[in-house]
């Protein structure tokens, strides 16, 4: 599901399943004192009974009414008052709706620790924390909290340390010894109070720990202003992923006392301070992954209490690497993906204490390995990217094989003519190898079946090619294993001796092109807790046995070609977590089984074809299950008692997609939960109203909404305004809604989100006068196919996110804004079939351009194409037919190469289409069209040979063609339309395939010969050169154009015989000669035998079948019926030729029953097929 980002990278959070409880009592309980005061004990017990031990790790079995909380598990008391002073319940895997109010009666609180809990999603109390005033330690991180950080946090001025954390990235090394969080993730967002208010009363402040923590809508420019004004004695900072940007503030330079820096994964710029280097006591530098650039000042470098300095992943940093003194406490260096330069190796030989180093391959200074190679003796990890492992420079990196205390070696970017370096063979020391994004290296190489003492594998992004080594099932101390992403080379079944691994706690093989069934020796790895075997192509059941390894947390088996139902399977020893078996080909009725896997968080079986009525009762007992989706498959699912009462089902759901489902109203549960930011109710039948709840029970929460391709018909509002300020992408498209479009709120919110908003095929009338205000974040806008009336305000020029604009089939007048071309921003503009008028005036030739589609067909638009257009170089699309454009034939249009439609229908272009181009070079002009329409217009004169040079994509095949011609706008693909004539039809076209030729010249004033070279256009599929004053005969090349489908020639002065050579074009469904002055017998084989007389009349001399008109020597009817049967002879014996017996025995009988035309394609499929 699209959130499922909050919970991974999958493999990442992979954890053990500990969940063992902590001692009974810990120091806090060995204190002799008084009996701790009643009121507290009280506070305690009330607290104790809002957790649900059913889905806890710990019972809390010594606190016990009677008894002195003193001594409880993880309370501490004050040695004279007895009052609680301390609660630590980290890491205890407590669950609970909430936090329980009567946490705020323990006044004395000093410490306070409830992270890696699971408060149900709830947020953090807005009340009740500032009775906390003693309060010197706060530690709420991947607690389940969900929402905004509350200002009462603010208000505790003697706190020391605060961690709200939001995130967890757990290296998969550290595996077996961290507690699982898959339900205890946090989802925070700092918007009010602002960053500047929260820590404007936290002077004592001395760590803040802010991981994860969205503060985008509250001085995320302004961060380092505020953290030195406010917390000067800061001595731990950790900001990472907080979406913070601009450059570092001077003000910065204040942290005097800083020792640990992690701002890392967010967007800062700018250059890296030099007053860093003033900070005496830094420990830790992390500022990886940002938009950093500039020299990195070299005098951090001799810093000596400095032990870990990460600045990877910053592209446009640069900086040398100093000869480093003696007595430097470095540890970690990492410089991947740098600019950094002369990078001297032996330079770190003083570097006695680095165990982790990460350097860029293009960034080293070679020289002889004895140099430094015994320096490196003590480096434990080594991080290289950017690596030529060609046959040239492969020895510029052998002396990696000698580094024989090496136990990681990670390499990424890294290129190679044919395999891997054979030094990788001489690590028999090494622990984990971890090779990404490298490309044209050969299979997997055999050695690594060599590398024994192996825990960790990883290959991933790469192009190695053949099948999954056997050998993999010797490394038997094997504890995690990836391979994931080799789609275009590594093939065939999963081996059997992966079952040999019996260690393995993580197997990832994703991406990949694996076949066959999944091993049943997997079973015998008992002690697997996340298996990933997803975006394959394996076949077969589901296994049963991978929901009972008595381990397993995490199962995604997506995106394979599994069949066949679920079979039962028992539940007493799962404690599973994540079931994704999406985009498989699963039938039968859902297991009753998966409705008790109680653990379970996340359960995705969307596009299946699982089928039978679904209870939403059933899911009760799923308490943790945050995102849930059942779209796409053959379900109906009802509500039953529970799901109507104030019952809270699946209090912890925060996505659930339930997309046809055979819905008829909204699931009345939703009401009575808080935190819904995904929700997905499309393609159901639900009527009426949608409820004012959904808009404001979630307003803070609420990111994705999609209620379209129902029946709804209005609104329940208190304001078109909607209170939603975090709505990122809302679809009520193809309903019934009538009235003002509402709109949601961003005015407020400085965010960097991108908003798609989609109100298509609708019945809405009218939009807010100022309605532009509220779209600062919009990059997709529909508005088509609804009732509104009015002019495009100005303002819309002002959106400078928005990508997509789509007004079409509304009422809109006036002139078209020429800024909306000029400005550059926009990459779609639809306004058909509207009432816009007057000339469009973009003559700015110099600014950017950025469209892809232009689209104002059906409108009155008048005056001449804008010639500054031929600077909208990425234009695909331009469609300017219905209107009153009054130009010679824009030839300057050719010169955009990736333009594929052109449509001028039905306006008022006039002249020749004779050689437009002074250099001659016909045939680099138009080079993609694929579609061209200049029907119903005033062309006049001859089409000279050379115009049939140009369309190299009606010429000749490319690999694109299943595509449809698009463009994806922040997840959100938009799907050019076009109205062509096809086969007699005027019609509108949804989806253009990239496949789809068509040239319309009809009803123009063209005149002489149909050029020979007409024929070259063997791609084309619909020809249409109707209603025009053509003279001569119908070239005989027009046999060669294979694809054809439609051929219209109707209405010209056309003359002679009706080439035999048409009879080659097998595919031809629609032909049309009638009123020309063609002569002789029409064609009498193939496709010719299925066309009716409305194809040949008025066509006086011609003759024979279809028409009445009977040649003067036309062979006899049995001599006719012996042709036409030799023909189905001839195809019968094709298809038993070429297809097989078995196949073409069906075949056979399938040419009694359909056209010729739909024969002739239907046996191209089926060849391909077999």
């Amino acid at each position: 599901m699209a959130r499922a980002s909050y919970l991974l990278p999958l493999f990442l959070i992979l954890i053990h399943h500990l969940r063992s409880s902590l001692a009974s009592s810990t120091w806090y309980g060995n204190l002799t004192a008084p009996w701790c005061h009643p009121d507290h004990a009280a506070a305690l017990l009330q607290l104790k009974r809002s957790f649900l031990f059913d889905y806890s790790t710990t019972t809390l079995a010594s606190w016990e009414a009677g008894t002195d909380c003193c001594l409880w598990e993880g309370v501490g008391c004050d040695s004279v008052s007895g009052h609680v002073t301390v609660l630590d319940l980290g890491g205890r895997g407590l669950y609970s709706y909430s936090l329980d109010g009567a946490l705020f009666n323990l006044t004395s609180l000093q410490r306070l620790d409830l992270s890696k809990n699971d408060f149900g999603g709830s947020p953090i109390p807005a009340a009740g924390f500032e009775r906390l005033s003693v309060l010197t330690h706060l530690n709420l991180s991947y607690a389940g909290f969900y929402g905004h950080i509350p200002v009462v946090i603010g208000k505790l001025p003697s706190l020391i340390s605060l961690d709200i954390s939001s995130i967890h990235n757990i290296d998969g090394a550290e595996i077996d010894t961290l507690y699982n969080l898959f339900d205890s993730y946090n989802l925070l967002v700092l918007q009010e109070p602002s960053f500047e208010t929260l820590l404007s009363n936290l002077t004592n402040l001395r760590e803040l720990y802010l991981d994860g923590v969205d503060i985008s809508s509250s001085g995320r420019e302004d961060w380092g202003r505020t953290l030195g004004k406010y917390v000067p004695h800061l001595q731990v900072l950790s900001m990472e992923e907080c979406r913070l940007v601009g450059p570092i503030h001077r003000h910065f330079l204040r942290l005097r006392s800083i020792e640990v820096i992690n701002l890392k994964m967010n967007g800062i710029s700018g250059v890296v301070p030099e007053f860093f280097a003033d900070f005496l006591n830094l420990r830790v530098l992390q500022l990886s992954f940002n938009n950093l650039r500039g020299t990195f000042p070299p005098k951090i470098f001799q810093l000596k209490n400095l032990a870990v300095l990460d600045v990877s992943n910053n592209d446009q940093l640069s900086g040398l690497i100093p000869k480093f003194l003696h007595g430097s406490s470095l540890e970690t260096l990492n410089l991947q993906d740098t600019h950094f330069s002369g990078v001297t190796l032996s330079y770190l030989g003083n570097l006695t204490s680095l165990t982790d180093l990460g350097i860029d391959g293009r960034s080293i200074s070679m020289e002889p390995p004895y140099f430094f190679v015994d320096k490196m003796d003590h480096v434990s990890t080594l991080r290289l990217s950017s690596v030529n492992f060609s046959r040239e420079a492969r020895s510029n990196f052998s002396w990696i094989g000698d580094l024989q205390s090496l136990k990681t070696l990670k390499i990424s970017d890294c290129y190679s003519t044919k395999t891997m370096p054979s030094w990788i063979g001489n690590l028999t020391s090494l622990r984990s190898l971890d090779i990404r994004y490298c490309g044209s290296i050969g299979p997997i190489p055999q050695l690594i079946g060599n590398l024994t003492t192996l825990e960790y594998l990883t290959i991933s992004d790469c192009a190695f090619t053949g099948q999954l080594l056997s050998s993999v099932g010797n490394l038997e101390n094997l504890r995690f294993l990836q391979i994931s992403y080799n789609h275009q080379g590594l093939s065939g079944p999963i081996t059997p001796t992966i079952g040999h691994l019996n260690k393995l706690t993580v197997l990832i093989l994703r991406g990949c092109s694996f076949s066959g069934r999944i091993p049943n020796t997997i079973a015998n790895m008992t002690k697997l807790i996340f298996v990933d075997l997803s975006q394959n192509d394996l076949v077969g059941g589901v296994p049963t046995f991978l929901f009972t390894l008595p381990s397993l947390l995490q199962l995604d088996l997506s995106s394979n070609q599994l069949s066949g139902p679920i079979q039962e399977f028992h539940t007493l020893s799962s404690c599973i977590e994540v079931v994704t078996l999406n985009d498989n080909k699963i039938s039968g009725n859902i297991p009753s089984a998966l409705f008790h896997l109680i653990n379970l968080v996340i359960l995705d079986l969307s596009s299946n074809n699982i089928t039978g009525f679904v209870d939403l009762d059933d899911f009760w007992k799923l308490r943790k299950l945050a995102q849930m989706s059942l779209s796409n498959n053959k379900l109906y699912i009802k509500e039953g008692k529970r799901s109507n009462s104030t019952f809270r089902l699946l209090p912890k759901l925060t996505e659930l997609d339930l997309k046809s489902c055979g819905l008829t109203e909204i699931p009345s549960f939703l009401v009575h939960l808080d935190h819904i930011t995904i929700l997905d109710l499309s393609c159901n039948k639900i009527l009426g109203t949608i409820p004012n709840w959904i808009w404001h029970t979630w307003d803070h929460s609420l990111r994705n909404l999609n209620l379209s391709n129902n029946a709804f018909t209005n609104l329940q509002l208190t304001s078109y305004i909607l209170p939603n300020s975090h709505l990122e992408f809302l679809d009520l498209s193809s309903n019934r809604i009538q009235g003002q479009i509402p709109i949601p709120n961003m005015l407020t919110m400085e965010s960097n989100y991108e908003q798609v908003l989609d109100y298509s095929n609708n019945s809405f009338t009218s939009v807010m006068l100022n309605f532009t205000l509220y779209l600062s974040q919009t990059v997709y806008l529909k508005l088509s196919d609804n009732n509104i009336a009015g002019y495009i305000p100005p303002t819309l020029c002002n959106l400078t996110y928005l990508k997509v604009l789509d007004l079409a089939n509304n009422d809109f007048r006036g002139k078209v804004p020429s800024c909306l071309i000029e400005d550059g921003n926009l990459n779609i503009l639809n306004l058909r079939g509207n009432r816009f008028e007057g000339e469009l005036t973009y003559k700015n030739y110099s600014s950017q351009c950025d469209l892809r589609t232009i689209d104002i067909n059906g409108n009155n638009i008048q005056g001449q194409l804008p010639k500054a257009l031929s600077q909208c170089t990425d234009l695909e699309v331009l469609d300017v037919g219905y209107n009153n454009i009054v130009d010679v034939f824009p030839s300057w249009l050719g010169n955009l190469s990736n333009l594929r439609v052109l449509v001028l229908r039905s306006n008022q272009f006039y002249g020749t289409l004779d050689d437009p181009f002074t250099s001659g070079n016909f045939q680099g002009y138009f080079l993609g069209i694929q579609i061209i329409d200049i029907a119903l217009n005033n062309f006049s004169g001859y089409v000279k040979p050379q115009w049939f040079k140009m369309f190299k994509s009606m010429r000749e095949k490319n690999n694109n063609t299943g595509q449809i011609l698009g463009h994806s706008a922040s997840n959100q693909y938009y799907q050019d339309t076009v109205a062509i004539t096809v086969k007699g039809n005027y019609v509108s076209i949804d989806r253009i395939l990239t496949a789809l030729t068509a040239m319309d010249l009809s009803n123009n004033k063209l005149n002489g010969t149909i050029p020979d070279l007409v024929g070259n256009l063997v791609i084309l599929h619909l020809l249409n050169m109707s209603h025009n004053a053509f003279t001569g005969n119908i070239p005989l090349q027009l046999g060669r154009m294979s694809q054809l489908e439609s051929l219209d020639l109707s209405w010209n002065y056309l003359s002679g015989e009706i080439p035999q050579e048409l009879t080659n074009l097998t595919f031809l469904e629609t032909l049309d000669l009638s009123n020309n002055n063609l002569a002789g017998m029409i064609p009498q084989s193939r496709q010719f035998g299925t066309f009716e007389n409305s194809s040949f009349e008025g066509n006086i001399g011609l003759c024979g079948a279809p028409l009445s008109r009977q040649c003067a020597s036309s062979p006899q009817p049995n001599d006719l019926k012996q042709k036409m049967s030799q023909d189905h002879v001839d195809i019968t014996l094709y298809m038993f030729i070429g297809l097989g017996f078995g196949l073409g025995f069906a075949v056979a009988i399938l040419v009694m029953q359909v056209p010729l035309g739909k024969f002739y394609r239907t046996i191209s499929i089926l060849r391909n097929l077999s």
